[in-house]
């Protein structure tokens, strides 16, 4: 039996999302206020917070949306054909940029890729029996491989990893470890894999480069993405990938904590003990995590333990607030909108990675300087947006609460109409 949603948690999620979106989508990137940029390496700014916390929510959720600990093959080809199509949706928003159409260019090229991007989407996100969505993944995955390691130069440098990647590695391990542990084992897997990841990055040589280190392009995750990833790593660097394979291993445990807090969520106790319990323990993992900071520096990139126990404990702080809010107090004035985000976030995390990426595609002579060409992404943001803001940081924060407004409204007609996209 299905369990009853968590409008609290909905709202968190919504959150989460709406921030991303953001900061997915300025403007100008060239003019950026710096708390919607990640850190340039150790520390942690608010753009920051939003992978972890969305991990932590999927970890939430998942005893909250799954039948009681129930678990057989069929579980388990569910949270597997789940897990598979959102590691095919994270590498599609890859491959679109680099499709080729027996030479075509220009709108016709946008035109076909829209349109492959309309079949998979639909082949990962449809609704299909278990048999057809298995089917249907596992071709698309070996597509992927088969292209990206084919030769073909359009496709030699594809990037593997990424966000939706790792999501779909941690909701799978997460997944099986409620349904097949006890909290005692999902709290010992979880202290487990931080120290563990804190020994390897800080304990074993780097072959090839000396001692250890937490150097950007020398560290001993950065030797694993450079040896199992190379030339398929995220563009703007060379031998490491912000979401690459072994600082992947702590990111579950953003996922395990969340576990442990929606299975928490599921006690006999009132909610008012809950919420205060939840607020220590946020409280707890905050302060865990800047003490560990003293010797394993917070850092997105590599994930380090520390940012792990900093981002969790916020993520639990954040939740308990409106947990206690929402759930408890009974209010629920203007959390709406977050709401309307929160329940369908995985359209907007695909639509929002092709959508700017169709429009850059979209070129045309500059009306203002017909020797320049622009792409109407640009246009619309130099000649719509930008001339009504003298500070070009606020024209490029305007331009992204613009998009942001167009999604909401995007989203309020899927509400209205009970309209929810899944994997």
């Amino acid at each position: 039996m299905v369990k009853e949603r968590l409008i609290s948690l909905d709202v968190f999620r919504g959150l989460t999302i709406l921030l991303m979106t953001i900061v997915n989508n300025p403007g100008d990137w060239g003019n950026v206020y710096p708390p919607l940029l990640h850190a340039d390496w150790h520390g942690c700014t608010p753009t920051d917070l939003v992978f972890p916390f969305f991990v932590f929510i999927m970890g939430v959720a998942v005893p909250l949306a799954m039948p009681d600990k129930f678990y057989d093959n069929t579980t388990f080809s569910k949270i597997l054909i789940r897990s598979l199509r959102m590691l095919c949706l994270g590498i599609f928003f890859n491959f679109f940029g680099k499709i080729q159409l027996f030479g075509l260019d220009g709108i016709p090229l946008l035109i076909g890729r829209l349109a492959i991007t309309i079949a998979v989407g639909y082949a990962l996100m449809g609704s299909f029996s278990s048999k057809v969505k298995n089917i249907l993944a596992f071709s698309i995955l070996l597509i992927y491989l088969v292209l990206a390691y084919s030769g073909i130069e359009a496709y030699h440098d594809v990037r593997l990893p990424g966000v939706l990647q790792r999501i779909a590695i941690v909701y799978f391990v997460v997944s099986l470890l409620y349904l097949k542990t006890t909290l005692k084992t999902q709290i010992i897997t979880g202290t487990v894999l931080l120290l563990g990841y804190w020994a390897l990055m800080t304990l074993i040589p780097v072959p090839g480069i000396g001692e250890a280190n937490l150097e950007k392009g020398t560290n001993l995750a950065s030797w694993f993405d450079s040896i199992l990833l190379k030339g398929h790593m995220y563009s703007g660097t060379v031998t490491w990938d912000p979401e690459g394979i072994l600082s992947t291993i702590p990111s579950i445990v953003n996922g395990i904590i969340g576990l442990l807090i929606g299975q928490f969520l599921q006690s006999d106790s009132s909610k008012i003990k809950k919420a205060l319990k939840m607020g220590r323990i946020g409280a707890v993992l905050i302060i865990l995590g800047l003490l560990w900071d003293l010797i394993f520096p917070i850092n997105k990139s590599l994930w380090t333990s520390s940012y792990v126990l900093f981002t969790t404990g916020l993520a639990t702080v954040f939740f308990t607030i409106l947990y206690y809010l929402i759930d408890i107090a009974n209010y629920k004035k203007g959390f709406k909108p977050f709401l309307i985000w929160g329940v369908n976030p995985m359209i907007v995390f695909f639509s929002s990675q092709i959508i700017p990426q169709a429009l850059v595609m979209i070129r045309f002579q500059n009306p203002k300087n017909p020797e320049e060409q622009t792409n109407l992404l640009d246009f619309l943001y130099r000649f719509w947006i930008a001339p009504f803001f003298s500070n070009p940081m606020t024209a490029s924060l305007a331009g992204a609460l613009v998009y942001v407004c167009i999604w909401t409204f995007i989203l309020w007609i899927f509400y209205r109409n009970k309209l929810i996209f899944k994997v």
